[in-house]
């Protein structure tokens, strides 16, 4: 266990050693898959936000906003059609689980998180009280998340499920949500749908055990006081459980950070996952263009980021509705899985440095630091031609051995000790895909 806990109980190793797992956002909003691409959560102004909604899976919502273009485009191009048509319309027919959870296992994943209920309120397994409103019944005429749930163990990696509680613009109906301060007004609190969501979460637990629970948007009011229950339950199925933070203060074991959004919680005493998508929305978006889109480097420098200041990335894939990953997607994965073919050992079951340990850089050069028991790992990029190959990596006096320097990618590097820290000399530093070379601490 580790030693880090939330809130009073200790979080399990695995997860703080895991430092990434892959989010999978699929539903019937997989179908449109539109949405402006306005901008990242937490940049975009939040007076504009919902009427200009990047994240194609509040499609229901957005088009339920007067004057918004998400409007006009279902208008237009779907003819104003009712939204659960979309639920008929997605088919999977492509879905190969296996192929999706080797390529997240070769990228570095070590747990997977799709979503079981999103805001829409369908349902991605036979959940009760859904009726026919789910996909065993509908659309692609399966049970997605058992398909993925055996996947992901066939691989040995965890599993985990998102689930909507907050919102259920189905079963918790609602006005469409206009403006962030009123998020509120858009959430269903009786107890009846409170009943329906505790009903279905230990449904989850029951059938798959997860090995994280992902709330999302809070909890019904009506059922706060059912929560210890629901998490004694939990752990006591699976011991080794994680449960974020978005329960409406109620409980967690970490903190969770949305692209931008909610940064304060990424701080050294606190355990914390920071989630986003390859582009700016969860679900797959086909307007997105490869100027919205995270390429390979920025998806290893967001990781080794993210892992250099001691969370854990979740990022995205959005499916299309056929059950594909978009090209753009995998090739980010891809991408990532050629690097940590080589770089793993430097990113999981790694912890930061302490401060003043070693200095981060944002600039050219841009460096990251990670460390293990016995060893620190710095991540160095965009070194200036001008340099010749050569950087000063800040740090301690004294903290690390020049002559243990060796890059994990094999090509050779030089290293001696200097005042301000160690200079560093190697060839293909300039690129922008960091290079991790490894220093035994003294």
């Amino acid at each position: 266990m580790s030693d880090t806990p939330q809130s009073g109980r200790p979080v399990p190793t695995w997860f703080t050693d895991a430092k990434f797992g892959i989010f999978i956002h699929w539903g019937a909003y997989s179908v449109p898959a539109w949405a402006e691409p306005t901008g990242e959560l937490g940049v975009v102004d939040p007076n504009v936000w919902f009427k200009h909604n990047p994240y194609a899976e509040w499609y229901w919502n957005t088009i339920q906003i007067e004057g918004s273009p998400a409007q006009e485009h279902h208008r237009t191009v779907h003819g104003g059609r009712p939204y659960d048509e979309f639920l008929d319309a997605w088919k999977a027919e492509l879905f190969d689980p296996a192929d999706w959870v080797d390529l997240f296992a070769r990228a570095g994943a070590r747990y997977v998180v799709p979503t079981t209920k999103h805001h829409d309120g369908i349902a991605l397994w036979d959940a009760p009280g859904t009726g026919t409103r789910n996909t065993v019944h509908r659309g692609p005429r399966r049970d997605l998340i058992a398909d993925l749930a055996a996947a992901v163990r066939a691989r040995d990696l965890r599993f985990g499920v998102y689930y909507s509680g907050g919102f259920d613009w189905y079963a918790g109906r609602r006005d469409p949500v206009l403006h962030s301060d009123r998020m509120d007004e858009g959430r269903p609190h009786e107890a009846a749908y409170a009943a329906y969501a505790h009903r279905q979460v230990l449904d989850l637990v029951d059938r798959h055990r997860p090995d994280v629970l992902w709330n999302d948007m809070g909890w019904p009011r009506a059922g706060l006081p059912d929560l210890p229950e629901l998490f004694s339950h939990y752990y006591a199925a699976v011991a080794e459980g994680v449960v974020n933070d978005r329960w409406d203060s109620a409980h967690s074991d970490y903190l969770t950070t949305e692209y931008e959004a909610g940064r304060a919680n990424e701080r050294a005493a606190a355990c914390w996952e920071n989630c986003r998508g390859i582009g700016f929305s969860f679900g797959y978006n086909q307007t997105e263009g490869p100027e919205h889109l995270l390429d390979p480097a920025g998806a290893v420098r967001l990781l080794v980021d993210v892992v250099s200041r001691g969370g854990n990335l979740l990022l995205n894939v959005g499916p299309k509705a056929d059950g594909t990953l978009p090209p753009e997607q995998r090739a980010v994965l891809e991408g990532m899985a050629s690097w940590m073919a080589c770089h793993a050992g430097a990113v999981h079951a790694t912890r930061p440095l302490e401060p003043g340990d070693v200095e981060p850089h944002d600039d050219a050069p841009w460096v990251r630091w990670t460390r293990d028991e016995h060893h620190a790992y710095a991540f160095v990029a965009d070194v200036p031609d001008a340099a010749g190959g050569r950087v000063v990596l800040k740090t301690r006096l004294g903290l690390l051995d020049p002559a243990t320097a060796e890059r994990l990618d094999g090509h050779p590097v030089e290293a001696e000790a200097a005042p301000e820290g160690v200079h560093v000399t190697s060839g293909g530093l300039g690129a922008a895909l960091p290079v991790a070379i490894r220093f035994a601490l003294r």
